[in-house]
């Protein structure tokens, strides 16, 4: 087995700070100067709700294209990040400009650029895109990037969320490869989306708070975007890093390095 290196140290460090402390909610706050709470009392009656269906309707949208062309674009990763922010930026000018009224078609658009932006890091890390195993584990990265949700049974990091999704994920494939998109209400799919949307919602719900607070508007849905963008991006790089490392050094060895890291950090 090959050697653990410094680099490797590093990369699993990185790995552990992005994924148990992705802090969107504070960022945002940090950039509008304005604690994210406030928004959350404006938003009307019945958002949550609403926030679900359309957190749900997005991702069923995002696992449409991965099934059939996610990981046959090319280029410079480094690049494409950026590119995949600014457009993601862009969608949340046209959206924050009406509110949770346009999230219906905003969040869509979004979240597919995401994927794409988290395909470009998934194959910068060595991930194999042409495998629909390949291509779903950058759905699981919007359930990474979130908190709550209950699939993780009360255990909030990363690796039991990781192997709560594994099964969902792995019947989720056995059914795309044999029947693909043809039976969406299928249990697999719905089983599989549903649990990513019950922890991606509440970062939506973050970035909807952010907006309905008066003096983003326009300008400001561009920044939370950018920001939202942003925070996914890291979750990726922290989740498709460590598959690296685990392709060269074993689950079990990282595993046990991530937890050592985990628990010096939480003390």
């Amino acid at each position: 087995m090959a050697e653990w290196t410094p680099d490797d140290q590093l990369t699993l460090m990185r790995a552990v700070e992005f994924l148990e402390h992705p802090r969107l909610i504070a960022r945002l706050a940090a950039a509008l100067g304005v604690p994210i709470e406030k928004g959350f009392s404006l938003l009307p009656a019945g958002w949550q709700a609403r926030v679900g269906t359309v957190s749900e309707a997005a991702l069923a949208k995002a696992l449409a294209v991965a099934v059939r062309s996610l990981g046959k674009e090319r280029g410079r990763v480094s690049s494409a990040e950026k590119w995949h922010k600014a457009a993601a930026a862009a969608s949340g000018i046209a959206g924050g400009a009406f509110g949770l009224g346009a999230l219906a078609i905003e969040l869509p658009v979004s979240t597919t650029i995401i994927l794409r932006s988290i395909a470009a890091i998934a194959r910068e890390e060595g991930e194999d895109l042409s495998m629909l195993a390949g291509r779903l584990q950058c759905l699981q990265v919007f359930a990474f990037g979130g908190k709550g949700g209950g699939i993780d049974k009360g255990d909030e990091g990363y690796w039991a969320i990781r192997i709560a999704l594994s099964k969902m994920t792995s019947e989720a494939a056995s059914f795309l490869a044999e029947r693909g998109m043809v039976e969406k209400g299928a249990p697999p799919i719905v089983r599989f989306i549903t649990a990513i949307a019950s922890r991606f919602g509440t970062v939506v719900s973050e970035e909807v708070a952010a907006k309905a607070i008066p003096i983003v508007g326009a300008v400001g849905g561009g920044t939370v975007n950018y920001l939202f963008a942003d925070h996914f991006q890291k979750i990726a790089r922290g989740h498709f890093s460590l598959r690296r490392l685990e392709r060269t050094h074993g689950a079990d060895v990282v595993r046990t390095r991530y937890e050592e890291v985990r628990s010096m950090l939480r003390s």
